[in-house]
């Protein structure tokens, strides 16, 4: 199947709102630490979500990943360790500052980081700046950057008009300093999931070989490079949970959440009908989350398969979503509770900023595939 900007456009966008929804769910946890619902959502968004579709939608998974190159194995799975420190700080910059401040700063240097550097290192970037189609893309990138200025600007607008007690109302941990510093971390951090992908391309066409022959397409050929990377982003992130784990002693809370305290005898059955209750809930929507935000990249990989020559542009086309539906679940959130008309002012002109940047990319792609199209055409 060939190339198809503006569907690549749409898959992005599904992506961007599974990565701002795959949160919401850990809200409704109760009575577990941080690294107990991370540690379980992770099982289910890096291990068992990516192994289940993949085996579902991929014929042969395994012979394909044994058929591939071993480097492209190694260097996938090492981004992908290293993009597990992202994702592990960026759930950290969200309990320190929220949705609505946190995500500008880590998906704006997630996206300047991740959509740049594979085409600079590849030796692609010159051919891509001297093209109009790709000058396009550019043009699109740089207002993706504008719009995240903008909801950053936002963000830290919200950050002077609110009281430290109404920042905690709707973000009960919030630290400002602490979150401006995690945060950053994790948006450098989180573009080794872009350098992840760009490593795993000779997997994903082992796997465009086994699917067009039996199903001839090959829209899911980048889910066995899913599988890879998430490994790596498990290894670090079991690791750092385990640690945590064992310092703040709470890995009992994996057999049972605390209970409430019950003196009477004749309340035990309660109290204990309450802790099975409550442990079928975190587990489930911690799975849940898990689930959600691996949709993200399964819908990312399917937008990649339909942009064409310039795939690069994914990445951005991929952060400006996370921001868009992140936003609008801050508002959902009531985090901008009590700003000003300025501040929710500056973050609609960052949403309709970032919505023009993904219509600017998509055009230049779709430039990109009419050209190739054009040309393939003229020699037959």
């Amino acid at each position: 199947m060939g190339a198809n900007p503006f569907l690549g456009v749409v898959y992005h966008w599904l992506g961007g709102l599974a990565s701002a929804s795959c949160y919401v769910p850990f809200k409704g946890i109760k009575r577990w630490s941080w690294e107990t619902y991370w540690l379980v959502q992770g099982v289910f968004s890096w291990i068992i979500a990516p192994m289940a579709i993949a085996l579902a939608l991929v014929p042969n998974l395994f012979g394909i990943l044994q058929a591939s190159p071993a480097s492209s194995l190694y260097y996938s799975y090492f981004w992908g360790c290293l993009w597990g420190i992202g994702g592990l700080t960026c759930g950290l910059s969200i309990r320190y500052l929220g949705f609505a401040l946190a995500y500008p700063i880590v998906i704006g240097l997630c996206a300047v980081f991740g959509t740049l550097m594979p085409p600079i290192f590849s030796g692609e970037i010159g051919a891509i700046v001297h093209h109009a189609p790709g000058q396009v893309i550019l043009a699109g990138i740089g207002i993706c950057v504008i719009g995240i200025f903008f909801s950053g600007w936002a963000g830290r607008a919200k950050e002077k008009e609110l009281t430290t007690e109404e920042k905690q109302a709707s973000v009960e941990e919030f630290q400002y300093g602490k979150g401006i510093a995690v945060s950053i971390l994790s948006g450098v951090m989180s573009a080794c999931f872009a350098y992840g992908l760009a490593s795993g391309k000779p997997i994903a066409e082992v796997a465009r070989g086994q699917l067009l022959i039996h199903h001839g397409a090959d829209l899911w050929q980048n889910l066995p490079v899913l599988v890879v990377v998430l490994w790596g982003g498990f290894t670090t992130n079991f690791i750092w949970c385990v640690i945590l784990l064992a310092r703040n002693r709470s890995a009992n809370q994996l057999a049972g959440a605390p209970a409430p305290t019950v003196d009477e005898p004749r309340l035990l059955g309660r109290r204990e009908r309450l802790k099975a209750a409550m442990m079928v809930m975190n587990y489930s929507l911690a799975a849940l989350a898990g689930v959600i935000w691996y949709f993200q990249f399964f819908f990312y990989s399917m937008g990649e398969t339909k942009m064409g020559k310039y795939d690069f542009s994914s990445w951005t086309l991929h952060m400006a979503s996370i921001i868009i539906f992140g936003t609008i679940w801050g508002f959902a959130l009531k985090e901008w509770r009590g700003t000003s008309r300025r501040a929710r002012g500056l973050v609609w002109a960052g949403l309709l900023v970032l919505v023009v940047s993904t219509m600017v990319v998509g055009y230049g792609n779709y430039m990109k595939a009419n050209e190739t199209t054009a040309v393939t055409v003229s020699t037959r």
